[in-house]
């Protein structure tokens, strides 16, 4: 499969050396273009670089992993038809204020699938430290496996996406439709926790609406 990335941040570059260790084809992009990806090139054996428009058009599966203060500077005609993995998270320091989300009235991937209308946008990925998706990452029926938290109304691109994450060595909980992905969300208690199915699970279902957690560390480490 053929996966574009907009974002060549943490998450984005992570995600990238996942697919490809998988054998899946990758072109990352960013905002600059790719003549300021030289060090990408060279760090990450494989991957292709390209503008966010040809990662767009290269991807049969397109990871958008941009801060979302800029969720619509994606122009919508580049992913109609093409299942979205949206990894956004809200950070009102750094995106400024979006009234919606203050007040709890919709999600950051309702937002991205309202600018997106022809577009499968599955919520995927927002809730994991990016060092974490390449050192947590197992293989099929490891114990403990950790397990990643999927939303989306289109079922089969949800299916689409656990399958992959399958692939690229993790399980899935289904959290629901795109309204539902508030429960892992920042702030929440499945937000970067590591977890497996059944922890996961449960977390999910803990999740209050208008209740916010402290800050997460990231402290863990596997033996």
């Amino acid at each position: 499969m053929q996966i574009g990335v907009i974002g060549a941040g943490f998450i984005g570059r992570a995600v990238a050396q996942l697919a490809l260790a998988a054998g899946h084809e990758v072109m990352l992009s960013n905002s600059r273009g790719p003549q300021t990806m030289s060090r990408v090139l060279s760090g990450i054996l494989g991957v292709q670089v390209g503008t966010s428009e040809e990662a767009a058009r290269f991807g049969d599966v397109v990871l958008v992993a941009i801060p979302l203060e800029h969720y619509r500077s994606v122009p919508a005609h580049w992913l109609e038809g093409k299942t979205v993995m949206d990894a956004n998270n809200y950070y009102p320091v750094r995106d400024g204020h979006i009234p919606e989300l203050d007040r709890f009235e919709t999600t950051t991937s309702r937002l991205l699938a309202e600018h997106l209308p022809h577009s499968h946008v599955v919520k995927v990925f927002n809730a994991i430290f990016a060092p974490d998706l390449t050192e947590d990452a197992r293989p099929q029926g490891a114990a403990g496996r950790r397990a990643l938290p999927v939303a989306a109304d289109d079922a089969a691109a949800k299916a689409q996406v656990i399958t992959l994450l399958d692939e690229l060595g993790f399980d899935a909980v289904d959290a629901g439709g795109l309204d539902e992905s508030w429960r892992f969300e920042r702030a929440k208690p499945a937000y970067c926790v590591p977890l497996d199915q059944a922890g996961l699970t449960a977390a999910l279902a803990a999740a209050e609406r208008r209740v916010e957690l402290p800050p997460v560390a990231r402290t863990h480490r596997r033996t």
